[in-house]
């Protein structure tokens, strides 16, 4: 799966990855970023997420478009042992996408174009 953030240059785009548990059992999972731009990903709730049997979990990932050229990021789920209960690994593509440039301020000025 592939989770897009898209926005202007130099916004903060927040994505939630929305699990659910159709098991009878709590998972837990602890998350981790990896790949090349993984350090400009971040997860600002935590790590970690439990979801309770037959529930569901969120966890939050937050991008600030810092760049134009794309960014990329693996985003992995590594299931903890709740129970003697261990889920599958879970692994989500992360991209960024810049759809704007708008400025963020602009200088007026005078000056000569050619001068002897």
């Amino acid at each position: 799966n592939t989770i897009e953030f898209t926005g202007p240059l130099h916004a903060t785009i927040v994505k939630q990855v929305h699990l659910k548990n159709p098991s009878s059992n709590t998972l837990a999972y602890n998350a981790v970023l990896v790949g090349r731009d993984a350090h400009d990903f971040s997860l600002p709730k935590g790590n970690t997420v439990t979801m309770p049997a037959t529930r569901q979990g969120f966890l939050t990932v937050e991008f600030t478009i810092r760049f134009l050229h794309p960014a990329e990021a693996v985003l992995i789920l590594i299931s903890n042992k709740v129970d003697g209960i261990e889920g599958a690994t879970l692994a989500f593509s992360l991209k960024s996408e810049v759809k704007n440039i708008e400025p963020l301020g602009m200088i007026k000025c005078r000056s000569p174009c050619y001068e002897l």
